[in-house]
């Protein structure tokens, strides 16, 4: 055994020699090699709330494009293809019945829609208004509503003095059998009574859409628009070019009444009247087939929204259960 020992330096001395910067570097390397290898490197970014929305977002709109394409990708047949496999064959409509049957285009139709559901149009606003000319301001896909919505009002809005529309302001109706085949996207009118009275050879110089301004009064829609006088001429017109055969009318709620208005204003005389004589019904006419006229008012609707009748609507229900009737 020696009896001389070395004696080792103090860890703390500063004659001790200083470690290389590469060793450093290497035990650096190695011990966030090993954090890595236990649970990974606490030091990085934590995943936040910021970025789970982020994620969420992303997935949702990349979900949404996917089955966008693959809704426009898909034939026109598909949907009918899954419907008759689940159910079986689809019945045929009625205008494919009635061709079967043998019935062929011969009386005049005259649609006149009801209230709201006829389309309206801009022919001279203010600026704000710029680039909506002969747009729908009412009915189609409603757009405007959200994009300009004091500009929409201030052209939808009539006089108060002259009940029709403020100066500098044209809104029209719409003129067609567009005017009122569809009230908004997926939400028809007339658009399949239209389709079945093709199926049998019924065409747009045998249709005709009776349609005005629903906002003024029956009397300012000749006054301002001729519109009665262009349905007496129109009617006229269809029943001198289809062999005298009469038209058949077909109105719609508020178009009842409207029609109820035509018919003493086309037999009353000139100029308060259509000056058409007290045959000219009778002359032109061959029936009309009233949908949901309002001859007594509209208490129904009251009704049906402050009782136990509106249990089928969940809005309507919601409303009549705050009502303290």
């Amino acid at each position: 055994m020696p009896l001389i020992r070395r004696r080792r330096p103090p860890e703390d001395d500063d004659t001790a020699p200083a470690p290389k910067p590469d060793q450093d570097d290497d035990s650096k390397k190695k011990k966030s090699a090993a954090k890595k290898a236990k649970g990974g490197d606490k030091s990085g970014k934590k995943w936040s709330c910021v970025d789970t929305c982020c994620w969420f977002i992303g997935c949702v709109c990349t979900v949404w494009w996917i089955l966008l394409f693959l809704y426009n990708a898909m034939p026109a047949s598909f949907p009918q293809y899954v419907t008759e496999a689940i159910t079986g064959p689809l019945p045929d409509p009625p205008g494919v019945k009635l061709r079967k049957e043998g019935f062929k285009a011969k009386h005049p139709v005259v649609f006149v829609p009801g209230i709201v559901t006829g389309g309206l149009e801009l022919w001279e606003g203010h600026h704000c208004a710029d680039g909506l000319f002969r747009k729908r301001l009412w009915g189609g896909t409603f757009g405007e509503v959200y994009k300009r919505p004091l500009c929409w009002v201030e052209h939808m809005s009539l006089d108060n003095e002259t009940g029709v529309d403020p100066p500098g302001i044209r809104v029209r109706p719409v003129t067609g059998l567009v005017a009122a085949d569809y009230f908004a996207p997926g939400y028809f009118v007339w658009a399949i009574l239209i389709a079945n009275l093709a199926r049998i050879g019924y065409e747009e110089k045998t249709m005709y859409m009776a349609a005005y301004d629903w906002r003024i009064s029956f009397q300012n829609t000749e006054v301002r628009d001729h519109t009665l006088s262009r349905i007496k001429s129109n009617i006229e017109l269809m029943v001198a070019t289809n062999d005298g055969n009469k038209a058949v009318i077909i109105p719609h709620s508020m178009g009842v009444l409207y029609f109820l208005h035509f018919m003493k204003w086309v037999e009353a005389p000139a100029p308060m009247g259509g000056g058409g004589g007290p045959g000219w019904c009778a002359k032109h006419i061959k029936a009309v087939l009233n949908i949901g006229g309002p001859f007594l008012g509209v208490p129904k609707a009251v009704s049906g929204l402050f009782s136990a009748e509106a249990r089928d609507i969940a809005v309507a229900r919601y409303f009549s259960t705050l009502s303290p009737l």
